[in-house]
């Protein structure tokens, strides 16, 4: 496969997977207006070209929750990932390995926390969502802690799922039963390759992590459906309070988008924060991250670490994100295109363009430690 960006495994992911899970894996919520703004935001931050600067040393290197990693950037998690390719979320964490940089396995992920933890060489980090029972969320923290994982991701910008338009097109969402499951079916004959690869060879196709309590139902529709009366509406600053009794780690509040939020999860106690939008598939019309990202970092300083995601499609918008404020960026659709498109391998494939892009941008902005990428680099007046 020839690939010379990542809108090459977009386009390869496109021509693999099965409409629906292309459109899933591709789409925001409503108008798509935010998933618009984190692509056009974050282009359109320009960068002081710098010369004569000696920037014949570059080092990637950072440490994020006292783990040093050769990139600032994290596989970020993605539900249902493990649908792109046999036994996805395997895939991914192996380059992550190779990579050495941090995975994160979501809640809703094909493979379960146990058969990743068998696939990994080096602890992950394990993503989970507020859920009515508490007794579930209690058992997979039990697991995360059994598996070594490494770091909780816990996601607070989806107390119930945004209307995703693209999924009631493609039969995902709103067609249950046999007329769903048809049409489905038929999309997926329609992509031989990954209906052998994923459909026959890949199973079993339930979600594991979340499989002991759909009942023994495996349905997609099962699980929306489970999503829609299982997420928690009433979740609070206060529920913290029950991941820290039953997660010793660090802990890191996903989906902040707002300067106070930021300063009430630090007054929280929580190691880190990842300002995100959810990719644009939760609040449509909301702020890019490019422009929440800078008012946030500003309104907790240090007092915790600051990730970002959104609209990252290059190792240059990585640059970008690190200079608006972040301290390590999570890569989404990135590497879930790159799964698509070629399992481990588009995966690793991936993760060395960003690299190779993020060379080139601090060599030409004259910074060669990620510590010195910050507002500085940034045309003020852009």
């Amino acid at each position: 496969m020839i690939v010379a960006n990542i809108a090459d495994f977009r386009e390869a992911a496109r021509r693999r997977l099965p409409r629906f899970l292309f459109e899933y894996m591709d789409g925001g919520s409503y108008a798509e207006v935010t998933l618009r703004r984190n692509i056009d935001d974050l282009a359109n931050v320009a960068l002081r070209q710098r010369v004569l600067r000696n920037v014949a040393d570059i080092d990637l290197s950072t440490h994020l929750f006292g783990t040093r990693q050769s990139l600032p950037v994290a596989l970020a998690p993605i539900g249902l990932a493990g649908l792109n390719a046999r036994r996805g979320e395997c895939q991914a964490v192996r380059a992550a390995n190779k990579a050495n940089i941090p995975f994160t396995l979501s809640t809703v992920s094909a493979c379960t926390i146990g058969e990743v933890a068998a696939a990994s060489e080096q602890p992950f980090w394990f993503q989970l969502y507020m859920i009515r029972d508490r007794a579930f969320m209690q058992d997979m923290l039990a697991q995360a802690t059994a598996s070594g994982c490494s770091a909780l991701v816990f996601t607070v910008d989806m107390p119930v799922p945004g209307t995703r338009y693209r999924d009631y097109r493609t039969g995902l969402a709103g067609a249950p039963g046999f007329k769903g499951s048809a049409w489905r079916a038929a999309q997926a004959m329609l992509r031989p390759r990954w209906a052998w690869d994923v459909g026959v060879m890949g199973r079993p196709h339930h979600l594991g992590n979340v499989a002991p309590v759909l009942a023994g139902k495996t349905g997609i529709e099962d699980f929306f459906a489970w999503m829609r009366n299982n997420f928690d509406p009433a979740i609070s600053w206060g529920d913290l309070a029950f991941i820290r009794a039953h997660w010793k780690g660090p802990l890191i509040i996903k989906g902040i988008l707002d300067a106070e939020d930021a300063r009430l999860a630090a007054d929280a106690g929580v190691d880190g924060i990842v300002v995100s939008n959810h990719g644009g598939r939760q609040l449509d019309g909301v702020p890019s991250t490019a422009r929440a990202l800078p008012p946030i970092a500003d309104a907790v300083g240090d007092r915790l670490t600051v990730l970002a995601d959104g609209g990252v499609r290059s190792g240059l918008d990585v640059i970008r994100l690190l200079a608006l404020g972040a301290k390590g960026v999570l890569l989404g659709r990135a590497w879930s295109y790159a799964l698509a498109a070629g399992g481990e391998a588009g995966v690793a494939k991936m993760l060395g363009l960003i690299e190779a892009e993020m060379r080139v941008a601090m060599a030409l902005t004259g910074t060669t430690r990620i510590e010195q990428i910050n507002r500085t680099i940034v045309v003020e007046d852009n």
